[in-house]
């Protein structure tokens, strides 16, 4: 049964070219570029309100101007529609007549110099200090030393050096360069450092605390042998999964959830959480955004001012709290 053509509803009003093109456009989408069903159905609703847009101000394809598209988008805020799904609306819009312009079918892009309101960053999710140290100090497990090593392991070295889950897997345990394997990071084990490659293929060394370096021995004297069949890259690796192959990410994240319900943490804990609360907690006690920058790995110091923002969310609640003239009279 073949899936049924997407057009766009309600086109009996519609300028032809304009209903024309978005049809063709659709088709590509789903066939060319075989976007999910659910996207297609987001992309047709927004093709549709452009096209009932046109309609109303009584222009085709090749009457639309770029004072068109900024009155509808004007039209979408006053109407309470959010910056981000103003931008997802815009991008649709963008994307048809960028294509109606490679097709020759339209002369110039009205949208081309267009702009979406910008949506504010939502602010990352970091652990207090209390709950970040008890994830961290907790601790291997009795019951089960090898899998408890490896998790208190893994959660210190989160929380002290901020790696990002994708570089923490990549970690051997020395530096490898040979023909079946090149290690993408390593411990340094008389430096205390990890030596990293972030993104962009951007390499960089972050400290290690001690607290981080005394667990990692620990998990280093549990972790065992892989198997003797193991591909290079498993034998080098720094954390290991049950099976004796390099531990993934799917793995860390279940690790540190289980380990943060052990903990008492009243939160969902992931590894980027840890990554935040490094950056966060570090900002809070140092002031130094561009040392704080280096650690993380932003090439921009604009991803990193993010955290000054949750440094301020934090003073604001303790000024609420503590603060005689701020209390709400009751």
């Amino acid at each position: 049964m073949t899936a049924p053509r997407p057009a766009v509803p309600d086109a009996a009003a519609v300028p032809p070219r304009l209903a024309q093109a978005c049809e063709q456009h659709l088709r590509r989408l789903e066939q060319v570029r075989r976007l999910a069903p659910r996207t297609l159905v987001n992309y047709r609703r927004d093709l549709r309100d452009l096209c009932q847009r046109a309609a109303q101000a009584g222009v085709d394809a090749e009457a639309l101007q770029p004072r068109h598209l900024r009155a509808w988008v004007a039209a979408l805020h006053a109407r309470g529609m959010s910056p981000r799904a103003i931008a997802a609306r815009l991008s649709a819009w963008r994307g048809l007549l960028r294509w109606m312009g490679t097709e020759g079918l339209l002369r110039t892009d009205p949208a081309r110099e267009l702009r979406a309101p910008r949506a504010q960053r939502p602010l990352p999710k970091a652990l207090s200090v209390e709950h970040a140290v008890a994830l961290a100090a907790g601790g291997p497990t009795v019951a089960e030393p090898r899998a408890g090593a490896r998790a208190h392991a893994l959660a210190e070295l989160l929380y002290s050096s901020g790696l990002r889950v994708s570089e923490l897997v990549g970690l051997d345990l020395r530096p490898v360069r040979g023909a079946e394997h090149v290690s993408q990071g390593w411990i340094d084990w008389d430096g205390a450092e990890a030596h990293v490659l972030g993104k962009g293929g951007k390499r960089r060394s972050v400290p290690v605390g001690e607290q981080a370096m005394r667990a990692l021995r620990e998990w280093l004297r549990l972790r065992g042998e892989p198997p003797p069949r193991a591909a290079a890259g498993d034998r080098a690796a720094l954390f290991l999964g049950p099976r004796g192959a390099r531990i993934t990410a799917q793995r860390v994240r279940e690790e540190l959830r289980r380990r943060a319900l052990e903990a008492g943490l009243p939160v969902a804990v992931h590894p980027h959480m840890l990554r935040h609360s490094f950056a966060s907690h570090l900002l809070q006690s140092s002031g130094d955004l561009r040392g704080v920058q280096e650690l993380l790995g932003h090439a921009s110091i604009a991803s990193t001012q993010v955290y000054t923002r949750l440094d301020f969310q934090h003073l604001a609640k303790v000024y609420d709290q503590a603060h005689p003239r701020a209390r709400k009279p009751r």
